[in-house]
């Protein structure tokens, strides 16, 4: 088993629904279990910023999919959601999901790229995977709790419940 971190974001059509809803279908990928998940938190958008707010989280996944393998089952959810990827960068959708870490493994290739190549600087993230993994390292920029105190979290903020 290798533990994956994946990233999940949604802004359209009832994004708090969206992030549940996901994190119940990754509960049912094949040859994984959900080992752990963030709170919810509310987040300015970095692309575009005539969109809505986004609602992220990040979970903690026991997998024994390889990376590829599990990046297919993510984006099948991601369409089964709506998700259209023909859409401007950093622009709306009902659902993204990233894979964030997988293991301590270093991936870059043309579709995927892992550590995730925005990871450490996004307090969007950051903020969540803390919560369930401050102490995992990053590989090539630390751990997640020295990569959260040094970044910019204004915009960033917990929902009470999720």
């Amino acid at each position: 088993m290798v533990d994956a971190y994946i990233g999940l974001g949604s802004n359209l059509d009832d994004p708090q629904a969206h992030i549940i809803r996901a994190l119940e279908e990754l509960k049912q990928l094949p040859g994984s279990c959900l080992v752990g998940r963030s709170s919810l938190y509310v987040t300015s958008p970095v692309g575009p910023q005539s969109q809505p707010d986004y609602i992220n989280a990040a979970c903690r996944l026991g997998t024994e999919l390889g990376a590829h393998d599990l990046l297919e089952q993510l984006q099948a959810i991601e369409h089964c959601h709506g998700r259209l990827r023909e859409g401007e960068q950093w622009g709306p959708r009902t659902l993204d999901l990233d894979l964030l870490l997988y293991g301590s493994e270093i991936i870059d290739m043309p579709d995927l790229k892992v550590p995730h190549s925005e990871l450490h600087r996004r307090c969007f993230v950051l903020q969540p995977l803390h919560e369930i993994a401050g102490d995992v390292v990053v590989p090539g920029h630390g751990s997640v709790s020295d990569l959260l105190a040094a970044a910019d979290c204004n915009g960033v903020r917990k929902l009470d419940h999720d």
